[in-house]
């Protein structure tokens, strides 16, 4: 995909021109952007960059409004009824793709509600344990949980969450364990109980716990994804450590409202991409451990529908419903 991506970047470098002369009366008031969560979380983090970014390059005002809960369903709900003039988006994560397949009633459509701008960012998701847990390989882990059926547990920010979802379809689904779930509010208690043994694995966004593994307080096992991670290059995928085709991480994109005009579309895709390209928007998100994207809309749209339809697939198999 980083390949294709990379393809697709360069066969963009000559028309960075052509959106915006679409576009030439836009934006002419500041643009609203939607967080579905909360100031300091992942979205937040990368949304604040690009805003600081394209702020900075003279390419229009914007400002941020965080809406958490529900899933993400609350800001998502709020763009997606806004009006489709490109002074609303949406930036938001894989949540985005879930929550209207674990529950009913959400007030969007992760496909037909919106109009794809960009991919922005993504890190991948990290299989770590308690540092106490006598194991240091994945194959380790899951020979200790076949072997100790329901005597071990993992932590994820909550029930219905990517990382839950990962989690079952790794532990449960493909490697036919028999693990408890222990949900939290949010990835800072469970990163901490995992931290002090209370629970004793935690498949979460490598951001999120890589000062612990750093320090020793969690003991990394792999990363899920197609590559290993440049900040810890001695840590194997999934793949090379005998699960293959557990790709998964956090992923960060910008939606706007269904029936946003293409030209504009087209400008803020290239905008942000070319923002993203500056080597201090990149150097900050990869010290975070996020590795930048800047795709077309088209490649949002496909990556959105490959989301569902993976996802689909795990909450149908787990049986995972929100009442």
């Amino acid at each position: 995909m980083r390949r294709a991506l990379a393809i697709a970047l360069v066969g963009l470098a000559g028309l960075t021109t052509a959106p915006g002369a679409a576009a030439q009366n836009y934006p002419t008031r500041p643009v609203r952007i939607i967080v579905p969560g909360p100031a300091g979380g992942g979205i937040d983090i990368i949304a604040r960059k690009v805003v600081q970014h394209l702020t900075a390059a003279r390419r229009g005002q914007y400002y941020i409004e965080n809406h958490p809960g529900a899933g993400g369903s609350i800001g998502a709900g709020m763009a997606a009824n806004s009006a489709a003039d490109g002074y609303t988006l949406l930036f938001t994560n894989q949540d985005f793709v879930i929550h209207p397949l674990i529950k009913a009633n959400v007030p969007y459509d992760p496909i037909r509600s919106f109009t794809p701008v960009t991919l922005v960012a993504t890190a991948p998701e990290t299989i770590a344990v308690t540092p106490s847990l006598p194991v240091h390989t994945v194959q380790e882990l899951v020979g200790l949980l076949k072997a100790n059926p329901g005597k071990f547990n993992y932590a994820t920010p909550g029930y219905g969450t990517s990382p839950h979802l990962a989690s079952e379809r790794l532990f449960r689904l493909t490697c036919n364990t028999d693990v408890v779930h222990i949900p939290f509010q949010g990835a800072p208690p469970a990163v901490m109980a995992t931290i002090v043994g209370e629970t004793q694995i935690i498949h979460i966004t490598l951001p999120l716990i890589a000062p612990n593994i750093r320090d020793g307080k969690l003991r990394a096992l792999a990363v899920a994804a197609s590559k290993r991670s440049a900040e810890f290059p001695d840590l194997p995928t999934l793949a090379e450590a005998g699960i293959p085709g557990h790709e998964v991480g956090f992923w960060v994109g910008v939606m706007a409202p269904a029936g946003t005009p293409e030209p504009i579309v087209e400008w803020l895709q290239s905008q942000i991409r070319e923002v993203m390209l500056q080597t201090d928007a990149r150097v900050g998100l990869d010290k975070l451990g996020f590795e930048t994207i800047a795709s077309t809309p088209r490649e949002m749209r496909d990556h959105i529908r490959t989301e569902y339809e993976v996802w689909s697939k795990v909450v149908h198999a787990a049986n995972i419903q929100v009442k």
